[in-house]
């Protein structure tokens, strides 16, 4: 993991084989996919052949059992991944779901047979994964979902829409979201395995999502009408659980998400500093400018502070103590200052910075959304408040 700025420590929970990780994932992330950059964002999503290609690597599947073709790791190998992904620049792969999200849903609630079936897959990138939440008209009010699973002997029909689904457009097998009883809210959500290889009868993918940033990630519509799902693909031991296991799940994809923020603050500032010591105005670097160096002071000790307080929550959720309200504090407060750290910095490359030459404009792009995914920072800061 690259030096974090104005401080040469390292990660208290990083050990040295984190470190071989960061080296094997950076290598793979800097000459096997980044130099395809353009032509996967010109096709709006990325090669299945490198979710493979991240499998025989061992890059997939770092936290599941080494029974089910895991690494037998756990969340600081994730965690150091995804760093690595978010540092390079590479936003094609939808690993934090395939792998941060789908395959822990799968560990922590499969029963043995669904864990034999689908890890390995998942875990070689044979199978990509994705996970169905949102829908058109809910937003982040999971209690108010519309997809319904009707019970039909020993399956379920399933019908209804899924929409900014990541991997949505490859995705193999997806953890959908269903009321199994409509009549409740929380109670009557339940979680379905849906395959969907080969696009089978009752299921259809929609367009690609068309976004300001992402762009080589396929962000897709899901449709269902009356899908037949095996009713051996509940996840859980009955119906009703889904609204539980999202809640318990949800502090670490939030986690994640900050893990992705705070790599993003890391490179804005390391490559701001290096432009600012390079470009010349008013017949001095940009770095001999008094503002220029607050600024840069400014975003380094924000990145700083926010690489503190991540570092402390993967210690929490590593010994099982990260409670919803600080992973939601993480969450809207680390994307906030990945967004006002990149602006800051592409304001100081000037009018070069809006353009696509330099990494920032992209960086620029990509960040918003991590405001919104993952529940939307004002609903973190209701999870907050609700805590006080």
């Amino acid at each position: 993991m690259p030096t974090p700025p104005l401080d040469g420590s390292p990660s208290a929970w990083r050990e040295p084989e984190h470190d071989d990780l960061a080296d094997l994932a950076r290598t793979f992330f800097t000459k096997e996919v980044l130099p395809h950059a353009d032509r996967l964002r010109a096709q709006g999503h990325p090669d299945r052949e490198h979710y493979r290609r991240a499998g025989e690597l061992g890059l997939l599947g770092l936290s599941v059992p080494e029974e089910y073709g895991g690494g037998g790791g756990g969340f600081t190998h994730e965690a150091v991944l995804l760093h690595e992904q978010a540092y390079t620049g590479e936003s094609s792969l939808g690993l934090a779901v395939h792998s941060g999200i789908v395959t822990g849903y799968l560990v922590a609630y499969g029963s043995e047979e669904q864990k034999r079936r689908w890890l390995p897959g998942l875990c070689s990138g044979e199978l990509v994964g994705a996970i169905a939440m949102t829908e058109p008209d809910g937003g982040s009010d999971l209690q108010a979902m519309r997809t319904r699973a009707v019970r039909d002997g020993d399956d379920y029909l399933v019908t209804g829409a899924k929409t900014f689904i990541t991997n949505g457009g490859l995705a193999d097998l997806v953890i959908v979201a269903v009321k199994t009883d409509p009549e409740q809210r929380a109670a009557g959500v339940s979680l379905l395995i849906c395959e969907v290889a080969g696009d089978p009868e009752g299921f259809r993918r929609g367009r690609l999502l068309s976004k300001i940033g992402l762009h080589a990630n396929d962000t897709a519509e899901l449709f269902f009408d009356e899908f037949r799902v095996p009713a051996a693909n509940l996840l859980g031991d009955a119906e009703g659980l889904g609204f539980v296991q999202l809640m318990r799940q949800l502090p670490q994809e939030r986690l994640v998400i900050g893990v992705g923020a705070v790599a993003a603050m890391e490179r804005a500032v390391e490559l701001t500093v290096a432009y600012a010591k390079e470009r010349t105005a008013f017949g001095k670097p940009l770095m001999g400018h008094q503002n220029t160096r607050m600024v840069l002071a400014e975003c380094a000790t924000r990145t700083r502070v926010s690489r503190v307080f991540l570092d402390d929550c993967i210690v929490r959720h590593t010994r099982g103590d990260l409670d919803v309200a600080t992973a939601a504090m993480a969450k809207f407060w680390l994307t906030d200052g990945q967004c006002e750290v990149v602006d800051r910095c592409l304001q100081l490359f000037g009018g070069y910075g809006y353009t696509t030459e330099y990494p920032i404009a992209g960086m620029y792009a990509d960040a918003r959304v991590q405001k919104i995914y993952g529940g939307t920072n004002e609903i973190m800061k209701e999870l907050i408040a609700r805590a006080l």
